[in-house]
């Protein structure tokens, strides 16, 4: 068994935030883990984006050879389709929020971005910004988007929620209790969606 994952989106939108969740949720259930990421922009509202390799099996590299990806979250959607060409055009993913960070003054129109997006068999084009706010947390977008994604990540619900529980244990049970609540949001999502 094995999974490629590239996380991406707009600096401070949560994408790698998701990436150590995964991580540990992955560790914790005896995964072999690989993970590059580049984050230089992310300070000043740049794209960021991570590759994560999971496997049964010891990895070998970091990054995702092009047509590999199995799985593509995304907090932005334009940032999805920057990597599409990473994407195994099969059986691959995107899981994308529907609204634009725009930060550039040639971003495309949504309307072109979702016809992309759509060109893509297997994807969710979500408004998870809204589900994110309807629940009490406009700043877990990502978590949101992150249990959308749990249906195809091949790692327990349970145990995302367990690293959830770590990776925000120091900022309060209320943040904790407010990105698990974001993450089964999501995750109802997916699992109407088919």
């Amino acid at each position: 068994m094995k999974i490629d994952i590239i996380l991406c989106g707009v600096g401070g939108m949560g994408a790698l935030s998701s990436a150590a969740i995964i991580s540990k949720a992955a560790l914790e259930m005896g995964m072999y883990m690989k993970q590059a990421e580049t984050h230089g922009m992310s300070q000043r509202g740049g794209d960021v984006q991570s590759h994560l390799r999971l496997s049964d099996q010891p990895i070998s590299s970091d990054l995702i050879p092009e047509g590999q990806c199995d799985l593509i979250l995304s907090v932005e959607p334009m940032e999805a389709l920057r990597y599409v060409n990473f994407l195994n055009k099969k059986d691959g993913w995107i899981i994308t929020d529907s609204n634009p960070f725009v930060n550039i003054p040639n971003y495309p129109a949504m309307e072109e971005v979702e016809k992309e997006i759509n060109k893509i068999p297997n994807h969710i084009f979500h408004d998870f910004t809204k589900i994110a706010k309807e629940i009490g947390n406009p700043k877990g977008v990502n978590m949101v988007v992150l249990g959308a994604a749990s249906k195809y990540l091949k790692i327990d619900i349970e145990k995302l929620e367990d690293a959830v529980r770590a990776n925000f244990a120091r900022k309060g049970e209320d943040i904790v209790d407010a990105n698990i609540k974001a993450l089964r949001a999501g995750r109802e999502v997916a699992d109407k969606q088919l």
